[in-house]
């Protein structure tokens, strides 16, 4: 109160807990913006809801026009994949494609294929693969870098609809407390490295200086693009305002658990002669890395798979060799599954561990499945371990992945218990208060080279921060809330 003057403006706030804004540390944010407007799969449980689903989009929808979405999961059904074959019938004269939740398989029906010109005799990419049924035919279903062949027909998203998405995102992205992002972009195995730029240019810089910006966000690039953001930075610096932020570049080491593309040491129980998909050659990993780090990009690798993040963190190990020591904070993006002992490696290493809790609430039942329960109680999601190891962790949600929920994946991490379970999934890794609060908030700055301005309730940071809905710690810590009051960003009120 000895700081208040004529101009100052008093905010009581009543005795409730007051935070910094939350950071989403990975998500897609324009993605996300796109899939809000699109076919939403996400829950649905069986195959005559996933066809209702696709019958009530084409309602809106005129002869020829591709019909797009994304969200399902087929492990809520049983585990079947999808085929064409399901939506064939209710779709000949539209071309469809439906991307899994995890955003590394996705289903066309035979038109979108016939328009990619897929057929028998396709061979699969490098990285990649096409399903094909007994009698040799694509199912419909693509992996990884095979998406490619289905995006690269879809016609280009609007500027007016991705200018749309960005505000609608951000905007949803505040309702959650969340005033800081790291955005990853419309950059997912199979997809154009164009995007991410073309959104930079159409859609961010558009916002910047027409003064639409709702939200910080923190930029990545794809790693093929590494010199243009060499150029960038060396042309107008890392910050571009206070809502810009040019972050650093990523690259893909594997697929995921669910697309059975994340890449392991030993093989799928499903299938006894398959490991999943190292999706990038790793000596062009290694290669760009030492260039981008020479350079002084952050590098963000995706890593799912055990034998993935070993590569990875093998990889990291031997740029540092070459370039020599410096403040560089190597991320490894997901580092799901874990050997015994590579938990050490990240703190050792000081890598980041950029992690999304509730994958796990999807993960669990199927990780068992996949790769067997003792792999998987020995080595998923191991939060707790990372934490003991001196790891920095840093949240995130992947959303449209799973839903930009900081609150609900902090209750994630504290108690790890999957939906219609009792009790929790590998209880020894479930984190402390403390911690799930520094990885949702100062951690996840840290991650992103912003905590000297960001992270904190601190002197001479960006006055952002949320209104929770308890009274004290002590209440915080018994009962978690699963909403916040308020949102402010820059000292004024983003939400409600």
């Amino acid at each position: 109160m000895d700081l208040v003057g004529q101009e100052t403006y008093v905010l009581n706030l009543n005795g409730n807990v007051v935070m910094p804004g939350f950071i989403d540390s990975h998500l897609h944010l324009i993605y996300g913006g796109l899939q809000m407007g699109r076919v939403e799969l996400r829950g649905v449980k069986s195959q005559e809801e996933f066809a209702r689903k696709i019958k009530e989009a084409l309602r809106d929808k005129l002869h020829g026009e591709w019909i797009l979405g994304g969200g399902w999961n087929n492990d809520l059904w049983g585990g079947e994949l999808p085929l064409a074959s399901w939506i064939d019938g209710i779709t000949p004269d539209n071309p469809v494609w439906l991307s899994r939740m995890d955003g590394h398989m996705g289903l066309a029906n035979s038109l979108a294929l016939k328009i990619a010109g897929i057929n028998n005799s396709t061979c699969d990419p490098v990285g990649g693969a096409i399903a094909k049924t007994l009698e040799g035919e694509p199912s419909g279903l693509l992996v990884d870098s095979a998406m490619k062949l289905v995006l690269a027909v879809i016609p280009e998203v609007s500027i007016h609809d991705r200018r749309d998405s960005l505000i609608r995102a951000s905007k949803y992205a505040l309702t959650r407390g969340v005033t800081t992002v790291i955005d990853f972009g419309r950059f997912f195995p199979g997809t154009s490295v164009d995007h991410i730029w073309q959104d930079f240019s159409d859609v961010y810089q558009w916002a910047d200086s027409s003064g639409k910006m709702l939200i910080r966000v923190c930029l990545f690039f794809p790693m093929q693009t590494w010199s243009l953001l060499v150029d960038l930075i060396q042309e107008k610096g890392r910050a571009l305002s206070q809502w810009i932020h040019l972050g650093g570049v990523k690259a893909f080491a594997d697929g995921s658990l669910g697309s059975s593309s994340a890449l392991f040491y030993e093989p799928y129980e499903e299938d006894p002669y398959s490991y999943g998909l190292q999706v990038t050659d790793i000596n062009w990993l290694q290669n760009v890395t030492l260039h981008s780090d020479k350079f002084g990009l952050q590098v963000a690798i995706h890593a799912i798979g055990d034998k993935a993040n070993d590569m990875v963190l093998d990889m990291y190990n031997t740029v540092v060799s070459y370039n020599g020591m410096r403040d560089r904070r190597f991320r490894i993006e997901h580092a799901q599954h874990l050997v015994p002992g590579s938990t050490i490696r990240f703190g050792e290493q000081r890598i980041i561990a950029s992690v999304q809790p509730d994958h796990l609430l999807d993960d669990a039942n199927s990780a068992e499945k996949k790769i067997g329960t003792m792999r998987a109680q020995r080595g998923s999601y191991l939060f707790r371990s990372l934490i003991d190891s001196d790891a920095i962790l840093a949240f995130g949600s992947d959303w449209p992945v799973a839903d930009i929920n900081p609150l609900g994946a902090i209750k994630t991490a504290l108690y790890r218990v999957p939906p219609g379970w009792e009790n929790a999934w590998i209880p020894s890794e479930r984190m402390a208060l403390y911690d799930a609060l520094k990885a949702s908030t100062i951690s996840a700055a840290y991650a992103g080279f912003l905590d000297q301005e960001l992270g904190s309730l601190s002197a001479d940071k960006y006055a952002d921060f949320v209104v929770l809905p308890v009274d004290s710690w002590d209440q915080l810590a018994g009962d978690l809330p699963t909403t916040v009051l308020a949102t402010y960003v820059n000292g004024k009120q983003a939400y409600p």
